[in-house]
């Protein structure tokens, strides 16, 4: 069995992001839009960039998945995929919120870093970290109007995820910083280096319990 060498899934949104990393560092990830076809093409992707970097699922050590929130389906597929991978291989899971994955990209910009993604319902999901060395959630994610969010937000915060040019004229109004575009994408080989610390840290998660995070219950099924 290859040594340390860890699969990242991540489908909590149209955009999917698969990475292999190697004690949290990057060998290959693959980034595409999967819309809501996520049970159909996700473990055909993880298999040919296994294939690509000449290893199997045999080969892997660790398993990484991001728990949403996000799309129902897809956040659903990406867990059970995860916890199929991780009783089947025997191997230790470890399980990042979407919202903190978004944030960590700027972990070097400084000061408090907020991730925000539309949930509907004119809601928005956000949660804020602290930056730098000593990465550390500040308030947890959770569902706000957009100027519920604007009034929560820390000083001088870094935002970044879905943020629309009404919300960033706002921002920036109150002397806050924004990151949109390409440098807002998500990207698993980040989910693969948080990943990573938390087994360092000894916080793996059972699979067993492991569950999706859903700010919001279904509209339809049971409630």
């Amino acid at each position: 069995m290859t040594e340390g060498l860890e699969l990242s899934i991540d489908t909590a949104s149209q955009l999917a992001s698969i990475a292999l990393t190697r004690e949290g560092t990057p060998l290959a990830e693959l980034t595409w839009r999967i819309d809501r076809d996520h049970s159909k093409q996700l473990l055909p992707a993880v298999e040919s960039l296994l294939e690509r970097q000449g290893v199997s699922r045999h080969d892997l050590t660790a398993i990484f998945v991001c728990t949403g929130p996000g799309g129902y389906a897809g956040v659903r597929v990406g867990v059970s995929t995860a916890k199929g991978l991780a009783f089947a291989l025997e191997r230790p899971l470890a399980g990042v919120g979407r919202l903190e994955i978004e944030a960590y990209a700027h972990a070097g910009a400084g000061g408090p870093v907020v991730a925000v993604h539309a949930a509907g319902r004119a809601e928005l999901a956000w949660a804020a970290y602290a930056a730098g060395p000593n990465w550390h959630e500040m308030s947890p994610p959770q569902l706000a109007g957009a100027a519920a969010v604007v009034a929560a937000l820390p000083e001088g915060a870094l935002v970044t995820g879905d943020v629309n040019a009404e919300l960033a004229a706002v921002l920036s109004e109150r002397g806050h910083r924004i990151v949109r575009g390409a440098a807002a994408v998500r990207r698993a080989s980040l989910l693969g280096e948080l990943g990573w610390a938390r087994l360092q840290a000894g916080r793996p998660d059972d699979p067993k319990s492991l569950v999706p995070l859903y700010l919001r219950e279904p509209a339809i099924g049971p409630q």
